[in-house]
């Protein structure tokens, strides 16, 4: 993939899970030029009730806070992605999508107040040194850590590499608390989360954010599939937020050939105005490909999505998407804060804009990403929508996210589930069933294809939401049956292997991921399409 040649690395980031990314990183941001007369108008008229508020508000104030809160809703009068990172967050923020960061690499949940290992991260410190699902942590370096919170827990834990860390195990079956003392490592932090052959030709890959490594991550799952015979794949982009847009071009770049464009942004400066090409060399066989999206798949998801679906490379499958169009750059501050502003829009190859309206409030705006209302549905005739055509002459709608090819809900749990799935009673109950079933572990195959929650573990797991003290709701019960028995065989994969096996048997047990397996043929149709249409785009 050939890299941007401007100076400004831009990212496409959605604020919708969290403030994401990083995109433009320089001292301090530009001087003013133009209205100087007019801004140092304004930043007296500012100063007047900064001033007015330190000197006669009911009881002191904070500086600092008030100043936080002016840059917050400064930028907030933009757009809702246009953001200020308080120093104190900022490496908290970007983390996620460095790649890594130094620990013993456990996933870990609190439970009853304790620190509780939900699962060891393969090949990580602790994998190596035996920590197992709902061990629990009862001590850090001798201290008690009965009532920590996730971030103390977290601080403990990490710290430079090579340093110790003496942690006080418990664990079931075994009669005395034991103590280990792991080095801390570089851990990995994947954005490729799950890959795996769904069916004998068919490969499953999860993507769950598009981070530093997120291009030679999908890499390595195709070459990994292809060795295992996939033939056709479901790239799964659910729930997947955003991140680098230059890693969401790489992303494309393994599914279209070699020239085609991918993504273009336009901003008001001439630093913000970049084309992105597929430049890698053809490696991988065209097979059929079918995209996942929900509504909360955006930004770099949209722009993967948007450039298959352009060029009819394959089938985008699922919900409307939510429609973040925006790229911002990051700016740092003297203190070590940063603002991460909007500094131009992106467009997919046929030119259609994904950005959703954003003159309503803000939470108008983030509520409306996630209803079941398609804005570029052909009868909303009253907004408008601009029209264009996919390479082969399909009709599409912009300025609204991605609608799918193809619509399938996916299931929206009761509340009396989400409540389940909240006060972590699958966890509670998946860890003392597998502490009465090791067995099972054996063999993972077999418990994919065979096991199921019989009626006796279900009236159990009843029994345990009743110890829980959760008030049973028969008719969601009964609404959710499917998805609390899939809950339940996943959350026992977690505890008996690894998060892996939790994906694995999620989607294998998916009732809409079967509904997605049997569209391939029509991906297979539209890709042809696509392929005899050569390069054309066109714009109606």
């Amino acid at each position: 993939m050939k890299p941007s040649t401007k100076t400004v690395m831009m990212l496409a980031v959605v604020a919708v899970a969290a403030i994401s990314g990083l995109a433009m990183v320089t001292q301090t941001a530009a001087p003013q030029t133009r209205n100087s007369s007019n801004l140092y108008q304004e930043l007296q008229r500012f100063q007047e009730v900064l001033n007015a508020v330190s000197r006669y508000y009911v009881e002191e104030v904070d500086n600092q806070k008030l100043i936080n809160g002016a840059i917050g809703g400064m930028l907030e009068t933009l757009d809702p992605h246009s953001v200020y990172i308080p120093k104190d967050q900022l490496s908290d923020v970007t983390e996620r999508f460095e790649g890594h960061f130094y620990g013993i690499g456990i996933e870990f949940n609190i439970f009853n107040k304790i620190p509780t290992v939900v699962s060891p991260m393969p090949g990580s410190p602790a994998d190596r040194l035996g920590l197992r699902s709902a061990d629990q942590i009862i001590a850090i370096e001798g201290k008690s850590s009965y009532g920590f919170t996730d971030e103390q827990v977290r601080s403990r834990l990490r710290g430079a590499e090579g340093t110790t860390v003496r942690l006080t195990i418990r664990r079931g079956n075994v009669d005395e608390p034991f103590d280990v003392t792991i080095a801390r490592e570089k851990i990995p932090i994947t954005s490729v989360e799950s890959t795996f052959m769904l069916e004998p030709q068919t490969g499953y890959v999860l993507i769950s954010r598009f981070a530093k490594t997120t291009g030679d991550e999908l890499e390595a799952a195709l070459v990994k599939l292809e060795k295992l015979g996939m033939k056709q794949l479901i790239l799964d982009l659910r729930g997947n937020a955003g991140g680098f847009l230059e890693q969401a071009v790489a992303v494309s770049d393994k599914f279209l050939e070699h020239g085609k464009k991918i993504v273009y942004t336009r901003g008001r400066i001439a630093q913000a105005n970049d084309d992105f090409y597929a430049t890698e060399p053809d490696k991988h066989p065209r097979f059929p490909l079918i995209v996942l999206m929900n509504h909360g798949s955006a930004s770099a998801s949209e722009i993967v999505a948007g450039a298959v679906q352009d060029w009819d490379r394959g089938l985008v499958v699922g919900e409307t998407s939510f429609g973040k169009g925006l790229v911002q750059s990051q700016i740092g501050l003297r203190d070590g804060a940063a603002v991460r502003i909007t500094t131009a829009r992106y467009y997919t190859p046929s030119g259609r804009l994904i950005q959703r309206p954003y003159d309503k409030t803000l939470s108008d705006y983030y509520e409306e990403g996630w209803d079941d209302v398609d804005p570029n549905a052909p009868t909303d005739t009253s907004k408008n929508r601009p029209t264009y055509k996919t390479s082969a002459g399909r009709l599409m709608y912009g300025g609204g996210g991605i609608t799918p090819d193809m619509q399938i809900k996916w299931p929206r749990p009761t509340q009396f589930t989400v409540d389940l799935i909240l006060k972590r009673s699958f966890f509670e109950f998946a860890t003392e069933f597998a502490n009465r079933n090791r067995p099972l572990a054996s063999d993972f195959n077999a418990f994919r294809q065979n096991w199921q929650p019989t009626e006796a573990v279900l009236a159990d797991f009843r029994r345990k939401i009743e110890a829980l003290k959760i008030k049973f709701d028969p008719e969601s019960w009964n609404k959710d049956s499917d998805f609390i028995k899939l809950r339940l065989k996943s959350e026992l994969a977690l505890t008996l292997w690894d998060r892996q096996k939790w994906y694995e048997i999620e989607a294998s047990g998916s009732k809409q991921i079967q509904e997605v397996l049997r569209l391939f043929p029509q991906a297979q149709k539209i890709a042809v399409m696509g392929e005899s249409a050569g390069s054309r785009i066109m714009k109606n």
